[in-house]
């Protein structure tokens, strides 16, 4: 093989690499939510830096490798003797197999062991939010008991502790923006510390493969500045309301009388299901199936009559309703607010 041969094939091989990495960097910045470049949070932060010294110290290992692979390739001819090949391999080895690493692992240990003692979940916390992952929902308790589910209310600037369960499989809760990706083991309880910059919507998603909806297994977060945060948990944690007119107490009667009540609970009323997300405000989301559809009065009935032309494999049956039935639990559920 020739050295031209050989210098091209290591130019195509470095081409196609710088291609990938170029094409990863523009996926991830595509502006579509969840942004991990574009943290609100001092660990979101923190775990950018982490990101960004690997790239950096990764493009350094990639360089220094194109570098000994193009010397060693040159350097060798059919004139070299054999104690003069042992001498160039045994510094190749000493080079990038001894020096290099350990001139890379080192900073690399580093900067994760003073990453990790910053974001450790053991800080101060305003409060404590339990959160639970469903296939394919997000069950979420506040220390008062009050239940919502797919949504989290934090105030700004106030550190929140999550304490994160799973009720079946292995799901992993990741905020980028707001904090790490921590994983949730069934039988194992996890933490995890969120706090934001500023007020906002701030996009989570499930990011361990749990299921045929793993992909549409999201969270959103709301930071709220104080005065908001303290009347959305009063709001929150009230009663639901109760009928407002003649079609919404119909529907409340249709609600229990069709099975909605076996599996999902209102407060204040005797819907006391478990095995659904709490309808208590339900009106109040923004979203339907954890992120799956806008949260508004046809997305709505679509999901009361079949669950599953919506969001297929989801735990929720389809329903047999009359048109009078769906409109009825209509108004009932959009007085839940």
């Amino acid at each position: 093989m020739t050295t031209t041969t050989r210098t091209t094939r290591t130019t195509r091989t470095t081409s196609a690499a710088t291609l990938l990495v170029a094409a990863a960097l523009v996926t991830s910045c595509s502006g579509q939510e969840p942004g991990a470049f574009a943290p609100r949070s001092d660990d979101a932060r923190a775990v950018d830096t982490v990101f960004w010294v690997m790239v950096a110290l990764g493009a350094a290992v990639f360089a220094a490798v194109i570098v000994l692979l193009v010397l060693a390739r040159r350097g060798r001819g059919d004139d070299d003797d054999q104690p003069t090949l042992d001498r160039r391999a045994r510094r190749l080895v000493i080079g990038g197999g001894v020096i290099l690493p350990v001139v890379i692992l080192v900073p690399l240990t580093v900067v994760m062991l003073v990453v990790g003692a910053r974001i450790s979940p053991s800080r101060d916390a305003a409060f404590e939010v339990e959160v639970t992952g469903h296939q394919y929902w997000w069950e979420v308790e506040y220390p008062d008991g009050t239940v919502t589910a797919n949504e989290i209310h934090i105030p700004v600037g106030r550190p929140v502790r999550l304490v994160l369960r799973s009720a079946d499989v292995i799901h992993s809760f990741w905020v980028p923006q707001l904090a790490g990706k921590v994983d949730m083991i069934p039988g194992e309880t996890t933490e995890l510390l969120i706090e934001a910059d500023d007020p906002g919507r701030y996009l989570g998603q499930c990011a361990e493969f749990c299921g045929i909806q793993h992909a549409r297994m999201r969270v959103l977060v709301f930071a709220d500045r104080p005065d908001d945060f303290d009347a959305w948990w009063a709001a929150e944690a009230a009663d639901a309301t109760p009928p407002t007119s003649e079609e919404s107490e119909r529907g409340a009667i249709a609600f229990a009388e069709v099975g909605c009540a076996s599996c999902h609970a209102v407060r204040g009323t005797d819907a006391d299901g478990e095995l659904g997300p709490d309808l208590t405000h339900i009106a109040s989301r923004t979203t339907l199936g954890a992120g799956t559809v806008d949260n508004d009065r046809g997305h709505l009935a679509g999901w009361i009559a079949n669950a599953q032309g919506v969001k297929p494999g989801a735990h929720m049956p389809p329903i047999p309703l009359t048109a009078q039935q769906i409109q009825d639990l209509l108004d009932y559920l959009e007085d839940l607010r």
